[in-house]
């Protein structure tokens, strides 16, 4: 797409990836393909963006690169975009809790608050179908028929219009084309990578049921080193279990349901602050990049995803030293040591322990213990 939109120099690809919850695809992808912008659903919740704010960020992009002489891009979204966007969330929970209620398609628009009903009637007419088609089995949004990508092109296009028109812009017109790119993005054949991390994940689980447990799920770390340092484990699914709290209105009680709590893009981890650093020049500039075809040998067939070989994080070599910190603690304080020795250990854990639970509680949305 990178290489289409400069070839033809006339139009801007909006392209919508998979990434319900989390917008890893989206951030790989730019990593290793450079395109002009990014919309990550992380970096929109944390600074409470809205439709208006992020079509004005487009805007302001396009209007810049006109000033180049440049009337071509690529912007990539995640699908679960739409959620990270506080009033379209809103909307939509709104929606689903009128949808819970038994009320039907063609009477929730006119049930809708004074407010949810003027961001509704604001939103294009197919915006609104996909908005009102039924939750999934678990009460989330259908979020891979919601075409958020034509959406933001569409309210783009109109206030590009409306600047040429009021002559602020002085660029050409603005074209966009939009994608959804759903099962393509991973329906490729296996990288060497993915067969060889396929190969040990199996590998572990047989001796998972060979020591006879139950409930525990495969892990392999240390991905970004060769092969023969990959450390293999053993995770209790419980550990990585919440209790996800919800209610259906705003007088019900709280409904408490176990799921494994989700891993978002870290806003302050290497992989994201790697697109920090090259947001300015891929915004302005035309440095695409083109990865090629799998290569199964020879040059290329060993390169593994741009974010995992940044990120540092060995996560069973963290938890083997955390273990190894609290047994020399248990070498230390043991009967017999002084008291400033026992007043500074208490000290240092109760700190820990409370650093711990607020830590915890703001990633699992459920309060300090």
């Amino acid at each position: 797409m990178c290489t289409d939109a400069l070839s033809a120099e006339k139009y801007y690809y909006f392209i919508r990836m998979m990434g319900r919850k989390a917008s890893h695809v989206a951030l790989e992808c730019a990593l290793q393909s450079h395109p002009n912008m990014v919309i990550l659903g992380e970096e929109v919740a944390a600074s409470k963006l809205t439709i208006f704010d992020i079509t004005k960020q487009i805007c302001d992009a396009v209007q810049a690169r006109a000033e180049k002489d440049k009337n071509h891009g690529v912007i990539l979204i995640p699908e679960g975009l739409v959620e990270s966007i506080p009033e379209l969330y809103a909307l939509l929970q709104e929606i689903n809790g009128l949808h819970g209620k038994g009320v039907s398609v063609e009477n929730i628009s006119s049930q809708l608050s004074p407010w949810a009903s003027a961001l509704f009637e604001f939103l294009p007419q197919f915006i609104r179908q996909q908005l009102l088609l039924r939750p999934e089995s678990d009460d989330s949004a259908q979020l891979s028929q919601i075409e958020t990508e034509k959406l933001l092109a569409q309210l783009v296009e109109t206030e590009m219009n409306k600047r040429l028109k009021e002559g602020t812009y002085k660029g050409k017109k603005f074209n966009a084309i939009c994608h959804f790119f759903g099962y393509q993005a991973r329906g490729a054949m296996p990288s060497k990578f993915d067969c060889d991390y396929a190969y040990v994940l199996g590998h572990v689980c047989y001796h998972i049921l060979a020591a006879g447990l139950n409930g525990y799920m495969a892990t392999v770390t240390n991905l970004k080193s060769p092969l023969n340092k990959w450390r293999c484990g053993a995770a209790p699914i419980s550990s990585m279990m919440t209790v996800k709290r919800w209610s259906r209105g705003p007088a019900t009680t709280q409904i408490g349901k176990p799921a494994v709590h989700m891993a978002s893009v870290d806003l302050r981890g290497k992989a994201y602050e790697m697109l920090r650093q090259n947001s300015s020049s891929c915004l302005l500039e035309d440095i695409y990049r083109n990865p090629g075809p799998l290569q199964f040998e020879g040059p290329g067939a060993d390169a593994k995803p741009i974010s995992l070989c940044v990120e540092d994080q060995d996560y069973m070599g963290r938890i083997k030293k955390l273990q190894e910190y609290l047994e020399k603690v248990k070498s230390i304080v043991k009967p017999g040591c002084s008291q400033d020795v026992l007043k500074a250990a208490l000290s240092a854990m109760s700190s820990v322990t409370e650093t711990l639970a607020i830590m915890t509680s703001s990633s699992t949305g459920q309060p300090p213990l």
